[in-house]
């Protein structure tokens, strides 16, 4: 048993390290790759489980691809799966932060360095695209889903309302929702 876990932490260190070194743009970037890595590879959590994750991460402090590896890991093998899929998806980027700090401080003027990086915030552009439209096919339907939706896009694009805030308001209105609808349903 003992030999088991050791494997499976291995598995999720080395899962999330690859998904912390292939790709660029953030958390939401790699909601696509913890997806197929989690779900449809290794089979470590449902596919209804990523709607989950991805609010859980959004409303707890810290960036969502951190949080989202801490959860899954939590949820494979405990504290300690916690900690090595945090370890792995972290490790790639400070490694390449740490050495790009260097490179980039000598190189920063050239043209070629910049067009580099408006590369690859198009092509990060398209993996939150993507994640949109999975997130959106798992969200519940409804007059609701899409009031909350206009709302909070709203509040934060246009009003500037702390992003906080707007998941607060929105978790406290699915909250009554909820519970309405559980009355109702009592009744």
């Amino acid at each position: 048993m003992e030999k088991e876990k050791t494997k499976t932490l291995l598995q999720l260190f080395l899962t999330f390290l690859k998904i912390g070194a292939f790709t660029f743009g953030g958390g939401y970037a790699m909601i696509p790759l913890i997806q197929r890595e989690a779900v449809e590879h290794r089979r470590w959590i449902r596919d209804k489980d990523i709607l989950d994750i991805v609010a859980i991460a959004e409303s707890t402090p810290g960036p969502i691809a951190i949080n989202s590896a801490t959860f899954v890991g939590y949820k494979v093998c405990g504290a300690a799966g916690a900690f090595f899929a945090t370890l792995g998806v972290v490790l790639p980027s400070f490694c390449i932060i740490f050495a790009v700090s260097f490179i980039l401080r000598r190189f920063e003027g050239l043209a070629v360095i910049r067009y580099a990086f408006s590369g690859i915030r198009a092509g990060v552009l398209a993996l939150i695209v993507r994640a949109l439209v999975s997130m959106y096919r798992q969200c519940p339907k409804g007059v609701l889903s899409y009031l909350l939706m206009g709302a909070a896009f709203l509040s934060v694009a246009f009003f500037k309302v702390n992003v906080m805030l707007v998941i607060a308001g929105c978790a406290a209105v699915g909250l009554v929702s909820a519970l309405a609808a559980k009355r109702r349903d009592a009744q």
